[in-house]
Formats: C-alpha cells, sequence, structure tokens
C-alpha cells in the first residue's frame, strides 16, 4: 500500500456538505461525480497529498444512507492506494482478510476499487484504490 488516497465521509446532503468542506478546507470541490453501480454521488477535494471523499446516497435506503441511519453522518472509509489491486486483493486473502465483493469494481475519479469487510479490519471499513489500466 503506497499512501492514503482518500477519506471518505458520508453525508446526507452533499450540497450543504460540498460548502461547508470549501469553507473549512480553503479549496474548491475539484470534482462532483456520480456513482450509479453503488447508488451515490461523490465530492472530491484535494488537501496535501490526500483527497476528502464527500459521499451522499442517491437511492432511497441505500448502503449510505443506512449507513448514516445507524451512525449518523461522519467517516465511512479510509482509502489506500495500490499499484496492483488484483496482487494486493490475492496478498491481503492470503492473509486471511475478508472483502465485501471479491473483485474490484469501477469507482469514482477513475479508480478501480474493492473494500475489505470491517468485520476483519477491528471496524474500519477499508477501501483499496488503483488507476484504472490503460488499454
Amino acid at each position: 500500500m503506497n499512501k492514503i488516497e482518500h477519506i471518505g465521509i458520508a453525508v446526507s446532503d452533499l450540497e450543504a456538505s460540498v460548502s461547508l468542506f470549501e469553507k473549512l478546507l480553503n479549496t474548491p470541490c475539484y470534482k462532483k461525480e456520480r456513482v450509479d453501480t453503488e447508488g451515490v454521488e461523490t465530492a472530491f477535494f484535494r488537501t496535501g497529498e490526500s483527497k476528502i471523499e464527500l459521499v451522499a446516497d442517491t437511492r432511497k435506503a441505500g448502503t449510505m444512507g443506512k449507513f448514516i441511519a445507524k451512525r449518523g453522518e461522519g467517516i465511512h472509509h479510509i482509502a489506500f492506494e495500490v499499484d496492483d489491486i488484483e496482487s494486493e486483493i490475492r496478498r491481503l486473502k492470503q492473509q486471511g482478510f475478508q472483502f465485501v465483493k471479491d473483485e474490484p469494481v469501477s469507482g469514482a475519479d477513475g479508480k478501480m476499487v474493492c473494500f475489505l469487510h470491517p468485520k476483519s479490519t477491528n471496524g474500519v471499513l477499508i477501501e483499496l484504490v488503483a488507476d484504472k489500466k490503460k488499454g
């Protein structure tokens, strides 16, 4: 794992949260993106070498809405950049880690993503992210 790529924050109202974080971080949101496969809309901010990702539900009773109903708005996941997501998944499975899905999927910000199940990471949802392969 190379570095923390971003920290994902679950929010109820994306537009209000974008305004809040633009003031907080003193920088504009550089990208908003809808990820229909996951039922979310995202907004990204750069801060130093890392990013903050705000994540809001686009479906009634979707994953993010359920998370917020149970735990409230706040940190949802920590994403780590990896060079080769497939080999990292294999390595972590050999170490006994469980995954939410066994294969990486297309995620926001031009990345392939895969989540480790929080049951195997002390209750923290961990996301692996890698650039999509060109070609």
